[in-house]
């Protein structure tokens, strides 16, 4: 898993903010996940940084934030404006900033959106970033990037009553103890609460969607109104 003779030269990166962490790992995932609106516009951005699942820690971010940070990640060459459209559209940068290879950039993802996780954990949510076949795949490649000079992930300490040690990229520098911690949880109890917590962000993420659909059916109802057209009509022949 060498680097290509003709990569770039992989550099140092000083250590990332919490958002532009975030904003590199969403346009990565964007990029696999939904390539038909890739590069993404300042708002698919934003929505994604604030996305509520799979997100930890959840953020609550404008776009004027997302904006003035993206002109922080382009004078590390981390992300790039396109230029084909009239609507401003970004692109990451990561795998030939760290000069690394998709497996590893996936795995980063991950660790960039998710935090801390398992080499279990971490070959189940990237499935739609890359397909590894098996933890000891994984493993490897997490392996190869805790030996670089400087290290981009570190295995964690494993936690009294886990079965796993965790992993967690180093991208924003030195992990606290707060990240490496399972919050005095036992592993099974952690299941329980991260169980819980999926359960909440579903629920807001149903709720939205019902307030959208609510505001759309308004604005139907208006044209219609205006097209002298009865709604009643088409849901009846619905």
């Amino acid at each position: 898993m060498n680097t290509p003779a003709d990569a770039p030269t992989p550099r140092a990166l000083r250590a990332l903010t919490p958002l532009e962490a975030r904003i590199v790992g969403v346009l990565i995932e964007k990029q696999h996940t939904v390539p038909d609106t890739y590069p993404l516009s300042l708002n698919a951005l934003t929505s994604g940084c604030n996305q509520k699942t799979a997100r930890s820690p959840v953020m609550n971010v404008s776009e004027a934030e997302v904006l003035s940070t993206i002109e922080d990640l382009k004078h590390l060459s981390l992300v790039f404006e396109g230029s084909s459209s009239r609507v401003p559209r970004f692109e990451h940068n990561l795998n030939r900033v760290l000069g690394v290879p998709g497996q590893a950039v996936a795995l980063l993802t991950v660790l960039l959106l998710r935090g801390a996780q398992t080499a279990a954990e971490l070959r189940l949510n990237s499935a739609r970033l890359h397909g590894f076949a098996d933890v000891s795949s994984v493993e490897a490649f997490l392996a190869e990037l805790a030996e670089r000079e400087p290290p981009l992930v570190v295995k964690l300490s494993r936690a009294p009553g886990a079965r796993e040690s965790r992993w967690m990229h180093l991208l924003c520098g030195e992990v606290s103890m707060a990240a490496a911690s399972y919050d005095g949880e036992a592993e099974s109890g952690g299941a329980a609460s991260v169980s819980s917590a999926d359960y909440e962000a579903l629920r807001a993420e149903q709720q939205r969607l019902a307030d959208e659909v609510a505001r759309l059916q308004t604005i139907v109802e208006r044209m219609a109104g205006e097209l002298g057209i009865s709604i009643e009509k088409f849901e009846g022949e619905a």
